[in-house]
């Protein structure tokens, strides 16, 4: 029997490549950055680490967001993208 294979994605922050149930989207479209908890959100995506701050400050820092996405980020829309995040982990943890 064949096996099935797992699908591999990047972290645009630490560069890692790890499977894509470990990795959350951040999707782009028509000017929203947003998270994308089913993976089908329309617009371009953008892979990061689960529960790592560290992984989104890097992409950003390093414009990489911006890049993947195609589309200027905002501050704004960062400061959200983070608050998703939390709020995400926060509800993980427990």
């Amino acid at each position: 029997m064949k096996e099935k294979s797992i699908p591999m994605r990047r972290c645009i922050g630490c560069m890692e490549s790890k499977e894509k149930n470990q990795l959350i989207r951040i999707a782009g479209y028509e000017g929203t950055v947003s998270v994308d908890l089913t993976g089908r959100a329309k617009g371009r995506g953008a892979y990061l680490c689960k529960g790592s701050q560290s992984c989104l400050n890097k992409a950003y820092k390093k414009k990489a967001l911006e890049r993947s996405l195609h589309m200027t980020i905002t501050q704004q829309q960062l400061e959200q993208v983070e608050a998703e995040l939390k709020a995400l982990n926060d509800k993980n943890e427990r």
